[in-house]
């Protein structure tokens, strides 16, 4: 059954008439053209699909247009408005967190989540909150040191 659903998008409002059990993963990609956000496995358990909803992690896999109606969603294209990278964004780039890519997007959703609820995380909680994340590449060492100077730039770290 269409329903009208209504939420903010990177900044931006949006409505749409469509059904509210669709994914939002699958909506973003194909009815808002925001590819940025990758089907991993389709259980939520890699975390490339990874988006930003009310400022907690949220695997878009698993998240229905009903559950994000009325409330606010950042995906990895709403870090870096007017084409400036957000500092976890350039941390990656700078500490080479990626390798072929395909987690990225989520990686960095997931840095960001991570840092909004706990700005000054220790290294531990840094393993701890991005362990649900895969990576078969094996980039994870460069990927913690991203993430510890993303915390730094942002001043939550001091370490």
């Amino acid at each position: 059954m269409r329903e009208t659903i209504r939420f903010t998008l990177n900044g931006r409002p949006v409505t749409l008439d469509t059904a509210a059990d669709r994914t939002l993963l699958w909506v973003l990609r194909t009815d808002l053209d925001l590819t940025g956000t990758k089907y991993g496995c389709g259980e939520g358990v890699c975390g490339s699909c990874t988006v930003i909803v009310d400022g907690r992690i949220v695997r878009s896999c698993q998240a229905t247009l009903g559950f994000v109606s009325g409330k606010d969603v950042t995906t990895i294209e709403g870090l870096a408005p007017d084409g400036k990278l957000h500092p976890v964004q350039e941390a990656f780039v700078e500490h080479g967190g990626y390798q072929c890519g395909y987690c990225t997007p989520g990686m960095i959703m997931s840095v960001y989540g991570l840092l909004l609820e706990n700005p000054r995380a220790s290294r531990d909680e840094i393993l701890e909150g991005m362990e649900p994340n895969l990576c078969r590449c094996g980039a994870h060492t460069r990927i913690v040191r991203a993430i510890e100077t993303a915390a730094a730039q942002m001043g939550g770290r001091n370490d």
